[in-house]
């Protein structure tokens, strides 16, 4: 490469006690760990703690607080939790978090800041990748939020015409695309509105594949993929987190070029993604969250763009599906997995 049992209930200990997402096994309870007036952060990370993207985010963002002195264990504690598929999961989720009373909360993605946000109004919150904080009702502006939500947004809807004009060049045969989201997704209808705008001018006709489950996944891409010429874009959602290997091997089946948003699609076996370095955003969250600590309020942070981003692509399932990625948008990668 260039540059259900045990362990459902395992996940659920690590979900409700904390735990370290580089070595699950060493997980200890929270009194263990604590000392009086020690502040607690509450970090909502995504994915599951053997999840290597995972440790990623979690590695970059203990480093980043261990470089403005904060040192987990030490002189603070951190309450991990990860990514869930139920609605009414991510509720109970954020109850329990919100009811430990956290000194911070980071959170990842807008359905679980929407589920803090309508719990508390106090709590300090900061959080990643989310897309349009304003539009959503987070904030009231990203230069002033106002309240207690403060963050960093990954990307505007606009990245969404990117993904396709990206997805043509790699596979100029494309003329049919399906654009795949979880429908209660809030950003579903502000992406695809974009992609309907740059579609025409690229002749390439549009298909919304809402999607909730892997049944859902393998059943709209089975219906797509029955006329030729077809192409995925997969919005992101943690509904594409947690299925990527679904969503890549039914792609690779029906030899559907597809593009994503971020790095952890290609490294399993998606086809490529364009978006930002995610790990990152995590480091810019420690950054909040120590000025947080130290008196600053989230309303008077501003709300901060990405400042990094990836171009990955997969030509081990380019070769699979069939498809020659030019020497042109190879040597505009970042990475080049083959």
């Amino acid at each position: 490469m260039r540059m259900r049992s045990d362990r459902l209930t395992r996940r659920r200990l690590l979900t409700w006690l904390g735990g370290t997402a580089a070595a699950p096994a060493l997980l200890r309870p929270i009194a263990a760990r604590a000392q009086p007036g020690m502040p607690l952060v509450a970090a909502w990370i995504g994915g599951t703690p053997e999840d290597p993207e995972s440790q990623a985010r979690v590695r970059a963002f203990r480093d980043a607080l261990r470089e403005l002195g904060w040192n987990e264990g030490g002189n603070l504690r951190i309450v991990y939790n990860w990514a869930v598929r139920d609605p009414d999961q991510i509720r109970t989720d954020a109850a329990r978090l919100v009811g430990l009373y956290p000194d911070v909360i980071v959170t990842t993605g807008s359905p679980p800041l929407a589920a803090m946000h309508r719990l508390t109004r106090t709590t300090p919150i900061v959080f990643v990748m989310v897309t349009d904080p304003v539009r959503e009702g987070f904030v009231a502006s990203l230069a002033r939020p106002g309240g207690n939500i403060t963050g960093f947004t990954i990307f505007e809807h606009s990245f969404a015409g990117k993904w396709l004009e990206m997805l043509k060049e790699a596979a100029p045969a494309l003329t049919r695309l399906a654009v795949m989201q979880n429908p209660d997704h809030p950003a579903w209808t502000a992406y695809l509105r974009v992609i309907n705008e740059v579609a025409p001018r690229l002749g390439v006709a549009v298909t919304p594949a809402p999607a909730s489950n892997p049944t859902e996944i393998e059943s709209a891409l089975d219906a797509f993929a029955r006329a030729p010429n077809g192409g995925l874009v997969i919005l992101p959602s943690n509904l594409a987190t947690n299925h990527r290997g679904v969503i890549a091997a039914a792609a690779i089946r029906h030899r559907l070029p597809s593009i994503y948003s971020q790095r952890l699609y290609p490294a399993s076996d998606g086809l490529m993604s364009y978006g930002v370095v995610v790990p990152e955003t995590f480091r810019q969250a420690a950054t909040y969250v120590d000025r947080i600590l130290k008196g600053a309020k989230p309303a008077d942070l501003p709300v901060q763009a990405a400042t990094k981003f990836e171009l990955v692509i997969n030509l081990k399932t380019a070769k699979a599906i069939g498809v020659t990625i030019q020497e042109t948008l190879q040597v505009r990668a970042d990475e080049v997995i083959e």
